[in-house]
């Protein structure tokens, strides 16, 4: 026989979780995946803490953690929802042509965030408290209030531990009440673990009373205790808490764990948390905390972006819109949620700004009608407000120029298809209530196996590249056209010319790395773009020479006629 006295047999807490899935019941896609993990661990280990990462994602600093438990065990750090990590990419090709690594985001705009109430959750890399994702307000929220007694929900050895100190666990939405425990089981499910095991996870995220300073801290010495052994009815409450059915009548998924209803329910899930009064923390490690993977390809990558803009109109018509969040939440921070849900909108007056040269070459006249003074003093008042800001980013994040220009580049590109697509979609979920359904990003689909970079050459036709190829033909056809009238003019005005090539060179410019991708690794672009785009530009060109069409022989370009 085998003697098992000094082995341990509990049972692990590594364990690989596979929800119940039914025909008619929505599973929520990845918040519901995530809501059952948590459930399930706390039935199982019940940490005070939750490492969320992606299936593409791995640890590239196992000090990681600890570094973002620092913030949470922190004095103060009671008041922290969750530690996000920056995303760190591999398999990016050496150009970056696509901005994947997303530097001026995760090392500009996330830093920024840091200095106000937090960063937004981008949905990997991130380090949760587990009362937080429960629904409950910061401690100290509502001083004013008397907490009660958290020991009422402990269980077994844990009672005693939580017995010595008093806290109220509130929910963001009860006014002047103490959470009812009455309304537990409505909120959370009818499991009397689970239930128990929540004062439990709060006790131990407490930071250590180690300072005057720290109150209602957890004593040194209450975590030695060791944990109670996993049985079969342990294993049978966790298989039970992640069944389909669980969640009905209950808050998961509304005011409870992943926010559901959206597709960018990372994000939804921040801004709850954030709208409770919570803060959130940047945490930038020396060593990259966690790599993952990104899509190299151009259409997948369009797809991606496509996504996330869609979640950001999504956000933008829904009760999670900034201009709707409570007092909790700083007014820096609602700007920040604000310009989440509004950045797709700026891609109506992208797509005009991309036409505008094209269109002040074909009808011969600049942009502005007169340039006096007071135009050029703004005009470079405003430049220069923009190269300032832009150095500023480059020198205070740490990115290099081409970093920051890669980002520029995709930021046209993505405005003026990806951005345009999702105002559109949303608003038919919005107006009509159409679904959109969207598909996994493809991260890697190459078949030359030889080269690393094979799925970057790959075109993959989608019609989120008409808008693009259509703004680069019609204005490479409008430069023609300006060349053609001012050389064939009785009057040349070249400076007119050059202000217009000026500005549709800087609009192609940016759309560069688009032309590269369309050309593939031997320029096989499939004929329906070319065909499409062609339409479209010829159109477009047309129309405007018959709504505002060359004046005579005594104007710009009057001895050059258009048929």
């Amino acid at each position: 026989m085998v003697d098992f006295t000094e082995v341990d047999i509990r049972l692990p807490m590594l364990v690989y979780v596979s929800r119940e899935k039914r025909p008619g019941y929505d599973h929520n896609k990845k918040a519901g995946a995530m809501n059952a993990l948590v459930r399930a661990s706390a039935i199982m280990s019940n940490g005070a803490f939750i490492l969320n990462l992606d299936c593409d994602h791995y640890i590239y600093n196992s000090e990681a953690i600890r570094e973002g438990m620092c913030f949470m065990m922190d004095r103060g750090g009671d008041r922290i929802c969750y530690v996000q990590f920056p995303q760190r990419f591999e398999g990016i090709d050496p150009s970056d042509r696509y901005a994947n690594h997303n530097t001026v985001f995760f090392d500009v705009n996330m830093r920024a965030l840091d200095g106000l109430q937090g960063p937004v959750y981008v949905g990997t890399g991130c380090l949760f408290r587990r009362t937080a994702l429960y629904g409950f307000d910061p401690p100290r929220a509502k001083d004013r209030h008397p907490g009660c007694c958290s020991c009422c929900f402990g269980r077994g050895k844990s009672k005693s531990i939580v017995a010595d100190e008093t806290r109220g666990l509130r929910m963001g939405d009860i006014d002047d009440e103490e959470m009812d425990l009455a309304l537990f089981p409505k909120r959370f499910g009818n499991s009397s673990v689970l239930i128990d095991s929540i004062p439990v996870a709060e006790f131990q995220g407490r930071p250590l009373a180690d300072h005057p300073a720290v109150k209602h801290g957890r004593p040194p010495g209450a975590l030695t205790i060791p944990r109670e052994l996993l049985d079969a009815s342990t294993v049978a409450e966790a298989v039970s808490v992640i069944s389909c059915w669980y969640e009905d009548k209950t808050e998961w998924g509304n005011r409870v764990g992943w926010i559901y209803g959206s597709v960018t329910e990372d994000v939804v899930t921040g801004y709850r948390m954030h709208n409770r009064g919570w803060k959130s923390i940047y945490c930038v490690t020396k060593r990259d905390a966690f790599r993952g993977t990104a899509p190299i390809n151009l259409t997948d990558r369009l797809h991606q972006v496509l996504r996330w803009a869609t979640g950001s109109v999504e956000i933008f018509f829904s009760r999670n819109n900034a201009f709707l969040a409570s007092p909790k939440m700083k007014i820096l921070q609602r700007i920040a949620y604000l310009n989440v849900g509004i950045y797709p909108f700026t891609s109506i007056f992208l797509i005009v700004y991309c036409f505008l040269p094209a269109l002040s070459l074909f009808s011969g006249q600049f942009i502005v009608q007169s340039l006096n003074v007071t135009f050029l003093v703004y005009l470079l008042v405003i430049s220069l407000t923009l190269c300032m800001l832009a150095l500023l980013e480059i020198k205070w994040s740490g990115i290099n120029l081409e970093e920051w220009w890669r980002n520029e580049q995709f930021w046209l590109i993505g405005g003026t298809s990806a951005h345009l697509a999702a105002v559109l979609q949303g608003l038919l979920k919005v107006v009509a209530g159409i679904e959109i359904s969207f598909t996994l990003t493809t991260k890697s689909s190459g078949d030359d196996n030889d080269d690393e970079f094979a799925d970057l050459y790959v075109i993959k036709w989608t019609s989120l590249m008409i808008p693009p190829i259509t703004i680069m033909m019609v204005n490479l056809v409008a430069i023609a056209v300006g060349f053609s009238r001012t050389i064939y003019s009785t009057i040349p005005q070249w400076s007119r010319l050059l202000g217009g090539v000026f500005f549709s060179f800087w609009v192609l410019a940016h759309l560069y790395p688009f032309a590269k991708g369309l050309m593939g690794r031997r320029g096989r672009t499939p004929t329906i773009v070319f065909v499409w785009s062609g339409l479209i530009a010829i159109t477009i060109s047309l129309l405007w020479v018959a709504i505002n069409p060359p004046a005579g022989n005594t104007e710009i370009g009057g001895s050059f006629q258009f048929p």
